[in-house]
């Protein structure tokens, strides 16, 4: 053993099993207190190091319990133990091994150490190396838009926090591990959760070298109105945008950031249009059998229907002819039902006020469905004028994401109602009445608002997804190169229902990973989409609201990794959220948990973690939590750094809320 070794050795091993070894410390260890050449070490914190040198290789231990036995002979009445005397054990467990000169730790252990072999105090320099951070940052030369080189570092590591084993400890999570996969923040509420998010970003940002993190993207869906408060203190390089789904009479609080020009400000708005079919399903809550299949030809018939010029649909002769067949199929139905003439003439006008075509218009038709001495003026010649219209099987276009108004889809489902009636199908407005019912009160409900974009002067993130997740991603083109203006987008949905935190959520999500999917090159850019309150829209139950909704993030958690789209959930029940999500996260940061539901879900997800560590979690102070997977080589407890400005996520304080004058002033704003 080196001369170094010798002067930390501070104990033997004294008993070897299969699940643990036993230390027994040297005689005269107070409290299990050892002084070293370097430090004060106090090595009977649970959870701390042991380092067991062997031929070529440290075995490195952890602290897993700690207990002595007097062997101070009986005199007298001595009652008390003798702790200059007892003798002082450590229980520990191997968890890796590490090269005695350079390398890195590896998890596991293949040989365990011997009987009587001395165990070691950890150094700083030896826990960076158990952890993996002992690498220091790159210097590099990259090149700005204007092609200039410049030089600055790249750091290896960010710092989230320091250690509750080692004192004065700063743990360190590799960049790389940590965002290049999805992360899950859980924890009782009041843990610590948004704080702790908020502080891993705002490390990310306040690198103060030459190259600050230009290149991030976080989308951030805020249920709780927390995070804003948190980017007040960030550099000013670092940009946002803020978007709040609000009423739109609404004013929108202004920030230091939005004063100094660092944040834009606007209402949340998702034009309608970018939905596709299986949304408007989840919006409209549309049965699979009877109710998707109509929902899905009247957003078809939006399409067909649009303003644009005639032109060729693949399968068929033209949209032209496709429009002209479908009015005609069903004015024909019309005609051939039982209704009175009067009806029939009222309904055929109402419907071609809506949707008409240049040969089948209220013009062109108007005198034959007049209706004289109650009968229609020419109800034969018009059923052999709209004859020659009609087509043998025609395949109608599918729905192609075109601008239109929610009055225009109420009237296309009308219509395809209509159409669905002229096809045999005569029961289908009965199977449909709750899907119109509710597509009514969603065009008149103001929690919608945002949905409902207006179809006047549409700006370009109106028109296209891809500019609609550009602006959200603060990407703008300049000629043929793309250049990054923000890094930050929060998307305040703290006074939206659930139903519309689950639809916004799930859309957008879908949107963004579409856009990654597309890049060329792909996973050039990195977007981190954070998803608070994470049970409220990807859970394993799902609600009465959307019940797909999760299978966006399901997939963007599957998927998402080879094209630079990432999930950071935060949550306070584990057992609630989705298990596929929570299966591909690749780091765990872990917060008090309690409830027995969710101490098992964390156990069932994570078999590699010990008891030993599972069992701290219940009784976690806050601002405290267990981080584990790749980013860390090893699981550590530590206390989160702390953020500053913290997310408006203050606990209550009741006493001073309670006790106040008479005749108390409240501290409400309207």
């Amino acid at each position: 053993m080196a001369r170094d070794d010798a002067s930390r050795a501070i104990g033997k091993i004294v008993s070897v099993s299969a699940d643990r070894l036993v230390v027994e410390l040297h005689r005269g260890s107070d409290n299990f207190t050892v002084v070293g050449f370097d430090d004060v070490h106090y090595v009977a914190t649970l959870g701390s190091y042991l380092m067991v040198p062997t031929q070529s290789e440290y075995v490195v231990l952890e602290v897993i319990g700690l207990r002595e036995k007097d062997f101070s002979p009986a005199y007298g009445n001595a009652a008390e133990m003798d702790k200059a005397t007892a003798a002082k054990f450590l229980d520990v467990v191997p968890v890796g091994s590490m090269p005695v000169q350079g390398g890195s730790f590896k998890f596991g252990v293949s040989t365990f150490p011997p009987l009587y072999a001395d165990a070691l105090y950890a150094r700083d320099e030896d826990l960076d190396r158990i952890f993996n951070v002992e690498q220091p940052p790159d210097c590099e030369t990259k090149t700005d838009a204007e092609g200039a080189a410049k030089e600055g570092t790249v750091p290896h590591t960010i710092e989230i926090g320091t250690s509750a084993v080692f004192k004065d400890y700063p743990v360190k999570a590799q960049l790389d591990a940590l965002f290049g996969g999805h992360v899950a923040v859980l924890g009782n509420t009041g843990s610590g959760k948004s704080c702790t998010v908020a502080s891993i970003f705002q490390s990310v940002f306040m690198k103060p070298d030459d190259f600050g993190a230009l290149g991030a993207a976080f989308v951030i869906f805020d249920v709780n109105g927390e995070y804003r408060q948190a980017l007040d203190n960030l550099p000013g390089s670092i940009n946002s945008s803020y978007l709040k789904a609000t009423d739109p009479d609404a004013e929108i609080e202004s920030s230091m950031r939005s004063i100094l020009g660092n944040e834009e400000i606007s209402r949340f708005r998702l034009p309608h249009w970018f939905m596709t079919v299986d949304e408007w399903a989840l919006l409209l809550r549309a049965s699979d059998r009877s109710q998707q299949p109509a929902l899905r030809t009247a957003l078809g018939l939006t399409t067909l229907f649009a303003e644009q010029e005639d032109g060729v649909v693949e399968g068929n002769e033209g949209i032209a002819a496709i429009r002209n067949h479908v009015l005609a199929k069903i004015v024909l139905a019309i005609l051939q039902s039982d209704a009175s003439s009067a009806s029939k003439s009222d309904r055929i006008l109402s419907i071609l006020a809506s949707f008409n075509t240049q040969d089948i218009s209220i013009a062109a038709i108007r005198h034959q469905v007049g209706v004289n001495y109650g009968q229609l003026a020419d109800a034969e010649g018009l059923a052999e004028f709209l004859s020659g219209f009609v087509q043998e099987e025609p395949v109608l276009p599918t729905y192609a994401n075109k601008p239109f108004t929610f009055d225009r889809l109420l009237a296309a489902l009308d219509l395809a109602l209509h159409y669905e009636e002229a096809n045999g199908n005569k029961q289908i407005r009965d199977y449909c009445s709750q899907m119109v019912t509710r597509l009514k009160s969603v065009s008149d409900n103001p929690d919608f608002e945002f949905l409902r974009a207006a179809v006047e002067n549409l700006e370009d993130h109106d028109r296209e997804p891809t500019h609609f997740v550009d602006r959200l991603l603060g990407i703008s083109r300049a000629g043929g190169n793309y250049q990054k203006e923000r890094q930050l987008c929060i998307i305040d949905l703290n006074d939206a229902s659930d139903e519309i935190v689950e639809l916004a959520s799930a859309v957008v999500a879908r949107l963004i990973f579409d856009r990654m999917r597309r890049a060329t090159p792909r996973n050039k850019m990195p977007v981190h989409l954070i998803l608070e309150e994470a049970h409220r829209y990807i859970s394993e139950r799902p609600s009465r609201f959307a019940i797909d909704a999760g299978i966006t993030f399901q997939r963007i958690a599957k998927e998402g990794r080879k094209y630079g789209a990432f999930l950071i959930v935060a949550s306070q029940r584990p057992s609630e959220l989705s298990k596929t999500v929570l299966s591909q996260c690749n780091n765990f940061i872990i917060h008090r948990i309690q409830n027995p539901d969710d101490l098992s879900q964390i156990k069932q997800m994570t078999p590699f973690i010990s008891e030993t560590v599972l069992r701290r979690l219940p009784s976690l102070p806050k601002q405290h939590a267990l981080i584990f997977g790749s980013a860390v080589k090893i699981p550590t407890t530590f206390r989160v750094r702390d953020a500053n400005p913290t997310p408006n996520s203050d606990d209550t304080q009741i006493r001073d809320l309670w006790y106040v004058p008479e005749n108390p002033t409240l501290a409400w704003r309207s």
